[in-house]
């Protein structure tokens, strides 16, 4: 996500611009097809599982009131005396010939499906009724399978699922059974079993309207999970295959009503079914998906279409705009150039009022700040140049003064006047470390003699006054600092600590590390200070508050010191009346961080 965003943030401002169009009008209207054909595909689904939950419900109820009319013939037997007597008669003559055939003609004419309908009595003789175009049944090949399921269902009756039967010597034909245990009314005892045939095309009728709406195949499974009746051609799949696609349908049916989906031969299929209460039959229908979406698909297709041609406008829009939009900025950035390379001679002229023309307004007004801000260079330049020529022509003066002072040293010595001549030569010493050593820092060595020097000069003028002792260890010899920063102190410390006090006074000058820091402390046993002025004093160097009370010499070192290290780093000073005082001077060690400075 990171690096998207860069590369997003990387791009150009048109490109950007284009981006922000695509995406605030491509994503909502893509969002919103999406939707709406979930949507479609959805509602479409629905309705075609409503339509064909309607038809499977309504085609098992057909079959059911036609097998519950098959039903209720199966006891017409129960209430003619003459079929219960002659059923219950050993011999068979013409008068039992002739009242059988009466009654079986009958019961095939109840039902237009029914091809045959066949009775048997008490002694296994088989009486029957058929269609014509059937010239012959053969009613003993299927007798032992009749009595079987009569003696297991008792007196209720019994229907048997799909079978072949042969007519006609060599002709078979597809039906299914519905029979019954015919009791005797006197005696509650079996004396028969009436069978129908029912023609399996029966179904055809039923199914081929739901076929006709659901556009899918329907299939009538009876309640031992065989197949009853199947709608549509199933093309080339084999027995077996069939087989297998009917149990992994019938492993879904788990209620009285419901639907799904599953793939069967690498289609997807949505089925919906309904199993009867009366007969346990299952009525599916198989829809293929691609039939139902088919109209779906054509829908999309089309909002696809259109969907692309939208968002196409869009790019062609968000590029004349984003374009419109960045021009004024390109040539900004051309004349941003010119500038770079130092051409100053450049204008922008705003068409509009709006930002973008704001920014070239400023731009302008840059321009004329930076010309104006050059010319106050060139004339700041040209003011340096001036007094750094003061500078060198003041610098003439320390200079003579330096060589006045050798020439008196050398007339001193001439006449043996070896004080005069020592004194003039620490002079001329003290001032050679100020000019000739021009370098900004030098190391503590350097700082220590000069303070030496200049403690000789004082002893020349007050023998046995002061006494100097310095206290720095040989690691702080070759630390780097700034030119002229111990003698100032040394200076006053002694005209304004030690020159008042009564007696010879004592000036020690040590360093320790601190902190990773070097610390230089300027001690002295003089007359000190009271509590206000060293407040004033410490306030004084602490923010850089100008005044004469406390002379030049400690604010100058301070200032130097905080403008070379930092405004952390300077001087500190501790002082009590009569005792004294004490200022300590902290500077960077470069050992601690190697960083000379």
């Amino acid at each position: 996500m990171r690096n998207l965003w860069l590369f997003l943030a990387n791009l150009p401002m048109e490109r950007k611009l284009i981006v922000v169009f695509i995406f605030l009008i491509s994503l909502p209207i893509t969002y919103v097809s999406y939707l709406s054909s979930h949507s479609m595909f959805n509602s479409v689904l629905a309705n075609a599982t409503d339509s064909a939950g309607q038809m499977t419900v309504s085609a098992s109820d057909t079959i059911d009131r036609y097998i519950a009319d098959l039903k209720r013939n199966t006891a017409l037997p129960l209430y003619n005396t003459d079929v219960q007597f002659y059923l219950e008669q050993h011999n068979t003559d013409w008068d039992k010939n002739t009242h059988m055939a009466m009654f079986l003609s009958y019961l095939n004419h109840t039902k237009e499906e029914i091809i045959a309908v066949y009775l048997v009595d008490h002694f296994d003789s088989v009486f029957y009724d058929k269609n014509p175009g059937i010239n012959q049944l053969f009613p003993e090949e299927r007798l032992a399978k009749w009595k079987a399921l009569s003696l297991a269902a008792g007196t209720a009756p019994v229907i048997q699922g799909r079978q072949t039967i042969r007519v006609n010597s060599n002709e078979h034909r597809e039906v299914f059974s519905v029979l019954r245990t015919v009791t005797s009314v006197s005696t509650l005892k079996s004396i028969g079993i009436l069978i129908f045939d029912v023609n399996i095309n029966l179904f055809k009728g039923i199914i081929d309207p739901v076929n006709a709406v659901t556009q899918g195949n329907t299939m009538i499974i009876d309640d031992k999970g065989g197949l009853m009746y199947a709608g549509a051609d199933t093309g080339d799949q084999t027995a077996e295959k069939q087989a297998i696609n009917l149990q992994l349908l019938l492993q879904k049916v788990d209620k009285q009503n419901g639907h799904f989906q599953m793939d069967l031969d690498g289609q997807s299929y949505l089925a919906v079914y309904t199993v009867s209460k009366i007969t346990g039959w299952t009525t599916l229908v198989s829809i293929p998906l691609s039939r139902i979406l088919s109209p779906v698909e054509k829908n999309r297709n089309v909002l696809i279409s259109t969907t692309l041609i939208i968002i196409a406008f869009a790019l062609f829009v968000a590029t004349v705009i984003s374009h419109a939009l960045t021009k004024p900025l390109k040539s900004m950035v051309r004349l941003m150039k010119q500038v770079q390379h130092g051409n100053l001679d450049v204008w922008i002229h705003p068409k509009y009022n709006d930002e973008i023309g704001m920014l070239g307004s400023h731009f302008n007004r840059m321009i004329i700040r930076v010309k104006d801000l050059l010319q106050e260079v060139s004339l700041t330049e040209k003011r340096k140049q001036k007094a750094d020529m003061r500078a060198l022509q003041n610098q003439i003066n320390p200079h003579f003064i330096y060589n006045t002072l050798e020439s008196i040293r050398m007339l001193a010595e001439s006449s043996d006047d070896s004080r005069v001549a020592e004194l003039t030569y620490l002079l001329g010493v003290q001032m050679r470390y100020g000019i000739v050593r021009s370098e900004e820092t030098v190391t503590i060595r350097h700082e220590l003699d000069h303070v030496r020097n200049y403690f000789h000069l004082l002893q020349i003028r007050f023998p046995d006054k002061f006494r100097l002792n310095i206290d720095v260890p040989e690691d702080f010899q070759h630390l780097p600092v700034i030119k002229l920063v111990f003698q100032p102190i040394v200076e006053n410390a002694v005209f304004h600590g030690l020159e008042h006090k009564e007696g010879p006074g004592t000036l020690i000058l040590s360093a320790w590390n601190e902190d990773g820091h070097a610390v230089f402390c300027v001690e002295d046993d003089g007359v000190g200070m009271d509590e206000d002025n060293l407040h004033s004093l410490n306030d004084s160097l602490t923010h850089g508050a100008a005044g004469e009370m406390f002379g030049i010499g400690l604010r100058n070192v301070n200032e130097r010191i905080r403008l070379h290290y930092g405004s952390e780093f300077g001087l500190r000073v501790k002082s009590q009346l009569g005792e004294g005082t004490r200022v300590t001077l902290r500077i960077k060690d470069p050992s601690s961080d190697n960083n000379l400075e």
